[in-house]
């Protein structure tokens, strides 16, 4: 695996979306170099999911499970049905807005773009739009700790954002073994750590938000596994929801005909 990870999402130059802003300088990476122990996510129950759907976020608000999906012209934000994987409202975007990473702070849903930086903001409880908010670089994947945005661009890089500007407060560098991990996407924040789906594997890390060293790696592999997979290499695990009233996490994939429900590991 450790060959695998490596060969997949390490990067030794520069990052797809800049350096880090100047005025923002990233936490330094650890010095300790020790591999980070690897835990197959055991699957608890199997869920409809839309296959329609190219999933870019997941995230729960008083029990009620949303959605962002992405492409050019295909773009939504949704509220889904988590027993039946229906469509309960939505709200279409513009043709020229690719949807991207969501979350949901203080009954704010807020939804990035990939490259049109801008992040759209709705009233959780009624899908209205409320606002817009531009900011720098691309958007992949966005959580919260309840106080911040924690957002990704594709790059080893998170940043911790300004819910009202997205202006970056801090930034922290993800390592594996003293090397950067590039093509983080979806998050989720919990129970202290920041989860984030590595783009085009199965793998999902556990981050220390102080630092970025990686606690561990889980291996969603056997949630779908790949043979039953469609023939398009972007049909790939990301999406990870946590339902705090239940303390249940949920993980998807984009177009994947399933929602899996699994059991975290003990951090």
């Amino acid at each position: 695996m450790r060959g695998v990870l490596a060969a997949l999402v390490f990067s030794a130059g520069a990052s797809p979306s800049g350096p880090v802003d100047a005025a923002e300088p990233a936490t330094p990476p650890p010095a300790v170099a020790t591999a980070p122990p690897r835990v197959e996510i055991k699957v608890l129950e199997i869920l409809p999911h839309d296959r329609s759907v190219f999933t870019e976020g997941l995230a729960f608000w008083n029990g009620r499970l949303f959605e962002s999906g992405g492409e050019y012209g295909k773009s939504t934000l949704r509220e889904v049905e988590l027993a039946t994987g229906k469509t309960l409202r939505e709200v279409k975007l513009e043709p020229r807005y690719f949807g991207e990473g969501m979350t949901i702070l203080g009954g704010r849903i807020y939804q990035l773009t990939w490259q049109e930086q801008t992040c759209f903001v709705y009233d959780a409880a009624t899908l209205r739009k409320l606002t817009q908010i531009k900011y720098d670089g691309e958007g992949w994947g966005m959580t919260s700790d309840g106080h911040t945005l924690i957002v990704s661009d594709g790059s080893d890089v998170i940043r911790f954002r300004d819910p009202a500007t997205l202006a970056t407060k801090r930034s922290i560098h993800v390592i594996y073994q003293g090397k950067p991990v590039t093509m983080l996407n979806e998050l989720e924040y919990i129970d202290g750590l920041i989860w984030a789906n590595v783009w085009r594997t199965n793998f999902i890390l556990r981050i220390d938000p102080a630092d970025g060293r990686i606690v561990d790696i889980l291996d969603a592999a056997a949630a779908y596994p790949q043979n039953l997979r469609g023939p398009d290499v972007d049909d790939v695990l990301n999406g990870i929801a946590y339902d705090a009233r239940t303390k249940s996490i949920y993980i998807t994939g984009k177009r994947w005909p399933q929602m899996y429900k699994v059991r975290a590991p003990q951090g």
